[in-house]
């Protein structure tokens, strides 16, 4: 499991419980229980508001980059996700 990101919102997977489900109910190891559920996305917003969602969770002042830096980061990683580069 180790460097394993969700492929839709960059969120590590580090515990089995964090992984989403197929269709089947058999676990799904690219995306997380929070993007991904019974193989359907929980949520049809689109890059843009998901990094826009993420960034609370990303972000933290006094380390260096403005709110700004840490959003064009993250759009340009979250274009080499699967979900988004597809």
């Amino acid at each position: 499991m180790e460097g394993k990101v969700c492929q839709s919102c960059a969120m590590p997977l580090t515990k089995e419980e964090e992984f989403a489900t197929n269709a089947n109910g058999s676990k799904n190891e690219e995306y997380c229980i929070y993007c991904y559920k019974d193989g359907n996305f929980v949520s049809n917003q689109s890059m843009e508001e998901m990094v826009e969602f993420c960034i609370p969770f990303v972000y933290k002042e006094g380390e260096g980059k403005t709110v700004d830096e840490v959003r064009k980061d993250m759009l340009t990683y979250y274009k080499t996700l699967k979900r988004w580069s597809e």
